[in-house]
């Protein structure tokens, strides 16, 4: 992060959330609302059929047994087996459907919420832990698979199975159903404050276990690990995440007894109205009413005990839709996150790129509401020449840098490739145009033919080993037991930094972009080391444009032009033995490091 730019944490630390929009989650849902349809026709279906055991096993025992009718007991038993067999036909095509709707759903959000991330700006990843956006599509989208997978399903069958359930109690006899349902409604708000609890509850738990997953991320990197054991924190960081899984299991336990005394006293109220409907009949019999037949009283409190699973599952469904409220406020967040670099709507393509650069009055500030990180650049690199910039640590020189590619948009002004402003050409033409090496080389853990041709998916072994040849990395990979299938591991820890370099030098090779940034690429290195890269790098930058960011001016005196940078602002230019004879800010450099004052002769 630069020294002048805001501190600032995602809106996941934020203790007030959005209210997430109910009609938004379902439009997660619009685009498989054709095998919604099928799982509901499953599930009318299912609930039509389910209800009609309690029926046929009233005829059985009011009319088939007593009359000893054996044809008509035949096929009434022959019913109730195949209404279980075809609610279990229907249960598991139900299922089936649910969860791959739900699963798609799913990948839906991940790949959503990966897309925004990758349009977010350069500044975001400065301010935001990693571990932070892990916990977001990993946790936060893996705790709503139950709701997006069975929820939704389990929400339609029980409310369609009630319902029909209700309508053929209601049809056996109205007066137990009025004394069966009486309790419902204070079952409902029960189970809605339950919800609103655990919804707070989870919005803690799913901060915390962010929290967690960011101290996993840093401290168990293989730079966390080398850190934690050369500084002796190793037991500091085991207690501390240690810390960490205590508040997570004080959270975890919280939300899952939240509301559970409330609930279990729902179950033992439901599990008992048989008990009430066989007093409430007997009652009813005694005085002096029509009476209620045993067919009737059993297939009564079948379907009720059939309601009973049903009233609580939606009960809980409930509890469970508003707890998922609070997962999915906080993938909303990152999906409603402003996007500052965007592609115009009618970009230009640039099909031939020269490679010319230019700064116009170019002003640049990492927060709008603070000071500014570069102001009055005025600076021009024509194709295939060199610019070096050099300057004190703070000066702006790696944020000038990051204006050519749009890492960042300029404040005022303007940057140009080939005469158009970089806003205006399409994010292709950028990566085709820029290349960038920096100090700091990422290499993903695959071997090394993965991590060159990820400059250059189709790129041929051919291909690949000739740009490692340029930059004087080949003799090395095939030095090693499996050569270009060699494992560089985590940050590419195998090699050295100067053989990362190397290998970054080649992955840009292989890029070949008419454009070529060097970000202090060899400040790190030694000075065998640093020799051994720059003659890569100045096998990379012939014919290019290349924008040097010195550290060690002994990388840039043969530039075409240097600028040097003071405050954010151009304070000499020229070459080098123009700012040596102007005896200013550049010759101070120069002297600082020790380097003899004329260019020695070729």
């Amino acid at each position: 992060m630069k020294p002048d730019e805001p501190t600032w944490t995602p809106s996941a630390g934020d203790s007030e959330q959005p209210p997430a929009e109910l009609r938004r989650i379902f439009r997660l849902f619009r685009p498989y609302r054709g095998r919604l349809a099928v799982v509901g026709l499953l599930v009318g279906a299912s609930s039509l059929v389910s209800v009609a055991s309690p029926f046929l096993l009233r005829e059985i025992l009011d009319t088939a047994i007593p009359q000893g009718r054996t044809g008509l007991l035949t096929l009434l038993a022959l019913g109730m087996i195949l209404t279980a067999v075809m609610t279990s036909v229907f249960g598991v095509l139900q299922t089936l459907i649910s969860t791959t709707v739900g699963q798609r759903v799913m990948h839906d959000l991940r790949t959503a919420v990966y897309t925004q991330l990758q349009r977010m700006p350069l500044a975001f990843f400065t301010r935001t832990r990693t571990g932070e956006v892990q916990s977001r599509i990993a946790n936060d989208i893996g705790g709503m698979q139950a709701t997006v997978t069975s929820t939704a399903t389990s929400l339609v069958s029980n409310l369609t199975a009630v319902i029909a359930t209700v309508v053929a109690m209601l049809a056996l006899d109205w007066r137990l159903t009025v004394v069966s349902l009486l309790l419902l409604p204070v079952f409902v708000w029960i189970s809605r404050r339950v919800g609103r609890e655990r919804k707070k509850i989870t919005t803690q738990r799913q901060k915390q276990m962010a929290a967690m997953a960011a101290t996993v991320t840093e401290s168990l990197s293989v730079s966390g690990i080398l850190l934690g054991r050369t500084m002796g924190r190793s037991d500091s960081l085991t207690r501390g995440f240690a810390e960490e899984s205590e508040r997570l299991v004080d959270l975890e336990v919280r939300s899952n007894m939240a509301g559970r005394w409330r609930m279990s006293t729902i179950g033992i109220v439901m599990a008992a109205m048989p008990a009430v409907i066989y007093w409430a009949a007997g009652l009813t019999l005694q005085s002096g009413a029509t009476a209620v037949s045993i067919g009737t009283l059993v297939a009564f409190v079948s379907l009720q005990q059939g309601l009973f699973r049903p009233a609580v599952s939606l009960l809980s469904t409930g509890v469970q839709m508003q707890t998922s409220l609070a997962l999915f406020q906080r993938i909303f967040e990152y999906l409603d996150l402003d996007v500052d670099i965007t592609e115009p709507e009618e970009p230009v393509r640039l099909e031939r790129i020269r490679g010319e650069i230019a700064f116009e009055d170019v002003t640049f500030g990492y927060d709008r509401k603070g000071g500014l990180t570069l102001s009055g650049i005025d600076v021009s690199v024509p194709a295939g020449h060199t610019l070096a910039v050099v300057g004190a640590t703070g000066s702006g020189k790696s944020t000038l840098s990051y204006l050519v590619p749009r890492l960042y948009d300029v404040t005022g002004g303007r940057v140009t490739l080939d005469g158009v402003d970089v806003r205006d050409l399409d994010f292709d033409t950028l990566a085709r145009a820029v290349g960038v090496v920096s100090q700091e080389t990422y290499l993903f853990h695959a071997s090394v033919a993965d991590n060159l041709r990820f400059a250059k998916p189709d790129a041929t072994d051919e291909e690949i080993e000739a740009a490692a040849r340029t930059a004087q990395i080949h003799d090395h990979i095939a030095s090693l037991p499996d050569g270009y299938d060699t494992l560089v591991g985590e940050r590419g820890y195998r090699f050295s930094g100067g053989e990362k370099q190397r290998l970054a030098i080649a992955r840009t090779i292989l890029r070949d972009p008419p454009v070529l940034i060097l970000d202090e690429a060899t400040s790190a290195l030694d000075t065998r080391t640093e020799h051994a890269v720059q003659q890569a790098i100045d096998a990379l930058s012939k014919g290019r444009t290349t924008l040097t960011i010195a550290h060690r001016l002994s990388t840039v005196r043969d530039a075409d032009e240097i600028v040097v940078l003071d405050g954010g602002r151009v304070v000499e230019r020229g070459s080098h033995e123009e700012l040596l004879e102007q005896g200013g800010r550049y010759a101070a450099l120069v002297r600082r490091d020790g380097l003899p004052a004329a260019v020695p002769a070729s």
